[in-house]
């Protein structure tokens, strides 16, 4: 059976190097193990439960009355609690933080009244769900291996196996826990130590609020501002200092299309925008790591500057199709990789210049980062007349985005910057000169003068969301009349019946401007970008109703994905989204500065 569960249904937990997705019955659908790239051992999400899963749930027969969930207060902690005919019981879920250990994906039931039977089902593959494990248990430890992966589950509850599944039945009582931990582990090494899933609670909560109380941000909508943080830092692999997209791949953008794309890697773009957002919300260490992060990806060849890499820097992403798998609601191919690596997008180098920037201005001190800067800029100069793929990735025709090019207007302006500030040396005169050439060439041929709004390309008539980002950057002040006249073309043209906005137009059945076929959802980073336009153009009332309405797309534990089906209402796209998060800081910070600006209470 095909994947029935919308996508807001599922929860986060991570150990920053990896992460899971829970629906709401108990049952994991996706990890990958033991990083955020590797073959998912649970992989239902994409196939059906012949592809891996665990579920821990009330049994069949407990008449269930009622579900909810939670995060703990300032935590990446799951608790569902179902109430029943004859009891309420919980399930607290988990991934402890690790340095040099092996990743565990902890699951304690809690009787909290009455008497409750539990079901335990756990059914490990291994490559996404194509390779059947050798299963052999001992006392309370089973073992599951195939090839250089073990999986070993511990637990106080009896198992037994049937149907190639591991399962539990138990009956909880008020007060009494039964704990579950998997932990993968390379399956030449000696088996793992015996985990203790207490102490591991206690140390994943005191990790979670310590790092939380970091935070900078006191001003309106601090709960959704915070949540959003959190799932950024859980999307951070730590080891490197990789931000990966999402941790999912091949959710649809388009259900039934083939819209779909391995998030699982590090883009340029996504990780500095992350970083700019953090380092506005007081977590400074994330970008220094970040940095050492760019600067061994990047290497000695700054002219072979991906827009993607692996997780440690990987540069070799080939993406591929995993014929086994139907897909979320049958949306195929299900693609592992991503060709998009070997793309050119002149925009990230902006973007890349930008995060430099913002760290300078956080008081992080001068560093390699900053020659490395300079170097890309010595590239910029001899490429940025190019056309390219933009930063939508199009699998069409190159062409001359008007959002790259502003973009590499960003890099090189804040490059001068740098160098008017005597850090590093470089052609100053030569790269301001170079500043207003690109900035002319903008404007005189990528602005449409009768419809008054900038385009998607030199010479074309569609829109782009990406032109919201004008004033946001500092190309033109917000309130040049041109920058008014994307905002309102954008408005009526490209937003969505319910006013979310579109990244551009696509084509239905027929092959659209990005070469692909299909529609897809609203894009939300880019309503977040509409947003933080309204607000600095005055319209805050406009903007703060945009982005409650955005809030409240967010699933009951604060979570987005990447796009938004108006037809259907419900998120589409790979969950939870960095960009949508980094859209809900964002734009949380330019309306409290907005409200100051004016005196409205927030």
């Amino acid at each position: 059976m095909l994947a029935t569960r919308r996508i807001e249904d599922f929860a986060l937990v991570s150990d920053m190097q990896t992460a899971a997705l829970i629906g709401r019955d108990g049952t994991v659908e996706w990890a990958c193990l033991p990083r955020f790239d590797s073959p998912a051992i649970f992989a239902n999400l994409l196939g059906d439960e012949s592809n891996g899963f665990w579920r821990v749930s009330p049994a069949v027969d407990a008449n269930l009355v009622s579900t909810d969930r939670h995060y703990r207060e300032d935590t990446l902690v799951l608790e569902t609690r179902w109430v029943t005919t004859s009891g309420i019981v919980k399930v607290i879920d988990f991934m402890p933080p690790r340095e040099d250990g092996s990743p565990q994906l902890v699951r304690i039931v809690e009787g909290v009244s009455g008497r409750v039977p539990m079901a335990s089902r756990l059914r490990m593959r291994m490559d996404y769900g194509s390779v059947v494990p050798w299963v052999e248990t001992w006392g309370e430890r089973t073992q599951a291996v195939a090839g250089p992966n073990s999986l070993w589950l511990d637990t106080t509850a009896p198992t037994y196996g049937e149907a190639l599944t591991t399962c539990s039945d138990v009956t909880v009582t008020e007060g009494e826990r039964v704990t579950f931990t998997l932990t993968w582990h390379p399956s030449h090494q000696a088996p793992p130590a015996l985990p203790d899933a207490e102490e591991a609670l206690q140390a994943t909560e005191k990790f979670w609020t310590a790092w939380v109380s970091h935070c900078t941000y006191d001003g309106p909508y601090r709960e959704a501002v915070v949540r959003s943080l959190i799932t950024l830092k859980a999307l951070t692999y730590a080891p490197t200092g990789g931000i990966v997209a999402a941790p999912t791949t091949s959710l649809p953008e388009d259900l039934g299309g083939e819209r779909n794309w391995d998030y699982r890697f590090c883009w340029l773009r996504d990780a500095a925008i992350t970083l700019s957002s953090l380092l506005r919300t007081g977590y400074r260490s994330e970008a220094r790591d970040w940095a050492g992060w760019l600067l061994r990806a990047v290497a000695g060849d700054p002219e072979k500057l991906q827009i993607m890499y692996g997780i440690a820097g990987e540069r070799q992403l080939p993406e591929s199709e995993l014929d086994w798998l139907g897909g979320y609601e049958a949306s195929r191919p299900v693609r592992i990789g991503n060709d998009a690596a070997g793309q050119l997008q002149l925009d990230v180098y902006g973007e890349v210049a930008e995060t430099l920037h913002r760290a300078r201005q956080a008081g992080l001190p001068a560093g390699p980062a900053d020659h490395l800067q300079v170097k890309l800029i010595h590239f910029l100069e001899k490429h940025w007349m190019e056309p390219d793929d933009g930063i939508w990735e199009s699998r069409g025709p190159r062409r001359h985005y008007v959002h790259s090019k502003v973009m590499a207007w960003v890099a090189v302006d804040r490059t001068v910057q740098l160098l008017e500030s005597g850090a590093v040396d470089g052609p100053l005169e030569r790269w301001k000169a170079l500043r207003e050439t690109i900035h002319r060439d903008v404007c005189e041929r990528g602005f449409d003068p009768e419809r008054r709004t900038f385009t998607q390309s030199y010479g074309s008539q569609e829109l782009d969301a990406a032109t919201l980002l004008i004033p946001q950057v500092g190309f033109l002040p917000p309130d040049d009349p041109r920058v008014i006249g994307t905002i309102e073309a954008i408005q009526r043209e490209l937003t969505t019946p319910d006013g979310f906005v579109m990244r551009y137009p696509t084509a239905g059945d027929k092959v659209g401007i990005d070469g692909l076929s299909g529609d897809e959802g609203a894009f939300l980073a880019c309503s977040f970008w509409l947003a933080d336009d309204l607000a600095m153009i005055g319209r805050i009332d406009e903007a703060r109703e945009l982005f409650e309405r955005l809030l409240e797309l967010r699933n009951d534990l604060g979570l987005l994905a990447e796009e938004w089906d108006s037809k259907r209402k419900r998120l589409v796209g790979n969950f939870p989204q960095a960009f949508s998060h980094v859209g809900v800081l964002d734009t949380a910070l330019t309306l409290s500065r907005a409200f100051a600006s004016v005196g409205v209470p927030a």
